[in-house]
């Protein structure tokens, strides 16, 4: 199922903290320093040029994209809203919630102003490739956090992006799935140099790498694994409920991202 805006506009021009502060009914996982990552990069695209979002939950995020990008950039959204990869520890089995998720996502565009620009598939990411033609300027996944499907949207959605272009993967190095995605894709990949990371949040830039660069690169991501790491210790006793220990690891409790 596809959900087109019949005729794509753009809001007025708002500041991020505004917009932000917009966010707090919006149930989702992404903090302030994330959200700002998107917008910057969502905020220098130009018309004609398009960003792709793998996973939209209840609009967080794409609401920071469609109203940080500029007048005439394309906007697409790829969330199933099927039940599964809902959230943390939300694999599977909430189908129940499916179309709730599904209107909600609708109704916070609505209400945030940017229903009109953003183009909906309501299918699986692997379907939509079909349905998305051409480049890539930005792409954002947050899509299903284990392993395989991970890993192909890494790779054939990342084949997508332009050079010069953008990726940005969410729950990076807090994720176990995502993570051996990583490591299977653009640790040792040639096309996508690491830039850095708001918390959990990864930014990539497609770039031809040389055999040098290729390693250094390599380097500056398996310095993330010590983070990563302590995420999953995190994550391990939230679950186990060993409320000292995850403390001691600087945790309050809330799961990591």
């Amino acid at each position: 199922m596809t959900t087109v805006a019949d005729e794509p506009s753009s809001p007025a021009p708002q500041a991020f903290d505004e917009v932000f502060a917009q966010l707090v009914e919006v149930k989702g996982w992404m903090s302030r320093d994330q959200a700002r990552r998107l917008w910057d990069r969502s905020s220098v695209l130009t018309a004609g040029e398009r960003v792709v979002e793998i996973g939209s939950f209840h609009g967080r995020s794409t609401i920071v994209l469609a109203t940080s990008a500029p007048s005439g950039v394309e906007l697409i959204a790829i969330d199933p809203h099927g039940g599964n990869d809902r959230g943390p520890q939300e694999i599977a089995g909430f189908e129940t919630e499916a179309q709730g998720d599904f209107e909600q996502f609708h109704a916070n565009l609505r209400a945030a102003g940017v229903h009109e620009r953003v183009t909906h598939h309501r299918q699986f990411s692997s379907a939509a490739l079909a349905e998305v033609a051409g480049p890539v300027q930005l792409l954002y996944i947050d899509g299903a956090h284990r392993y395989l499907p991970a890993l192909a949207d890494i790779r054939q959605w990342g084949d997508r992006v332009a050079d010069g272009g953008t990726m940005l993967i969410h729950d990076s190095f807090s994720s176990v799935g995502v993570t051996l995605a990583l490591v299977s894709s653009t640790f040792f990949g040639r096309s996508f140099r690491y830039i850095g990371r708001s918390g959990s949040m990864t930014e990539y830039r497609r770039v031809r790498l040389t055999p040098k660069q290729r390693v250094r690169n390599a380097l500056r991501q398996v310095a993330q694994l010590p983070w990563f790491v302590r995420n999953v210790l995190v994550k391990v006793c939230i679950v186990a409920k060993l409320h000292p220990v995850y403390r001691a690891l600087g945790s309050d409790g809330t799961w990591p991202y």
